[in-house]
């Protein structure tokens, strides 16, 4: 095996406490104090997580938003300089290559942000499509340190060390600023179902940044969390995982998110007739939310049943510490997609698998 990548902020999380484990070929905080009050923090105060993990690609050129254009099913020519979309990139199939958000800094200057499990790969995909436009892109994933902060008390914390007032500042936009000298983008999306942001730093200023954060922080309630309290997080919020809710054989459409693909716009891109096909005609399998009347989880690869026939699998499962139940979410026939009859089958015992929105989950 080959070893483990550490964040610049490896450091802080051993002083800390944490406890670490591999994650994507990094060795990665996976809580602090438990998953189940990290959580808690995130929903009641907040919570300050390590995201350096995560790829940062860089497309810079006369050629950029057309180039874009061709990768996602978004529409980047509709974006303003300061706003943010969240949007794939997509195989000819429609599958999903992997999903992420496009920073506009200007017209011919944006900025990506990856899943730290496929920026090798993305970064690949990127090369191999922009011979065709009068762009460049660059791979600046060693560059930085990304902090998510995110929960009710984010934005009080942070004008504790702004000047700033953030009752003005949108969802999905973002602000080039300064802490203690250190330059900084700070974005107001998230992945937890909080209001919140992610922060991006150099590397070298990574530390005494999450120190500011924290110290700033403690007297808030707000924890350090790990990628435990993430996951649990994202999954009562419904949002997806790249290799969970969407993979190269799940595409947007079957994923849920088929809402960032966008069938007025103009420039053509990759994989848009089988998708645009799929949001027209439906198909076959997509994904669901459930909760389960148990604390028992239905783990990854459990399969769905009804009636005594495999219907799909679960694709994620944890505990809402919220709703003190099981939760998740699966892959299933779209024909039963709605049926109350639907089951897990855990250790020899059926329980029920309500489908439920994710809002419901809260």
């Amino acid at each position: 095996m080959s070893e483990l990548k550490r964040t610049p902020l490896y450091g802080f999380h051993k002083k800390h406490g944490a406890r670490c484990v591999p994650f994507a070929g990094w060795e990665m905080p996976v809580q602090y104090s438990s998953i189940l009050e990290e959580h808690r923090a995130v929903r009641e105060t907040a919570g300050i997580f390590d995201v350096s993990h995560m790829g940062e690609v860089r497309v810079k050129g006369k050629d950029a938003i057309r180039f874009l254009d061709k990768l996602v099913p978004g529409d980047v020519s509709a974006m303003k300089e300061g706003q943010a979309l969240y949007t794939c990139l997509c195989y000819e199939n429609g599958g999903v290559v992997d999903d992420l958000i496009i920073y506009k800094l200007s017209e011919e200057n944006f900025f990506i942000c990856v899943n730290a499990g496929n920026k090798d790969k993305d970064f690949e995909w990127f090369k191999k499509h922009v011979t065709a436009f009068d762009c460049e892109v660059t791979n600046e994933s060693d560059d930085y340190v990304q902090i998510a902060f995110q929960g009710p008390q984010t934005w009080m914390v942070l004008e504790t060390l702004l000047p700033e007032d953030f009752s003005t500042f949108k969802r999905f936009t973002f602000l080039e600023r300064e802490i203690d000298g250190v330059p900084i983008i700070i974005s107001r999306t998230g992945y937890t179902g909080e209001d919140g942001c992610e922060i991006y730093c150099s590397s070298k200023a990574g530390e005494s940044l999450a120190s500011a954060l924290f110290e700033a922080g403690k007297a808030h309630g707000v924890k350090l969390c790990g990628l435990g309290a993430r996951d649990s997080l994202r999954l009562e919020a419904g949002y997806p995982l790249y290799g969970h809710e969407i993979d190269q054989n799940i595409t947007p459409i079957q994923g849920g998110i088929g809402w960032i693909v966008k069938g007025t716009k103009a420039a053509d891109f990759i994989g848009r007739g089988i998708l645009e096909k799929q949001k027209r005609e439906g198909v076959s399998q997509r994904v669901i939310y459930f909760i389960l009347d148990d604390r028992r989880i239905a783990r990854e690869g459990t399969p769905v049943l009804c009636e005594d026939k495999t219907v799909g699998k679960v694709v994620s499962g944890t505990l809402s510490s919220i709703l003190n139940k099981a939760i998740g979410s699966a892959l299933i026939d779209t024909t039963v997609a709605e049926m109350n009859q639907l089951y897990v089958n855990l250790r020899g015992k059926h329980i029920t698998l309500q489908p439920k929105k994710p809002a419901l989950h809260r």
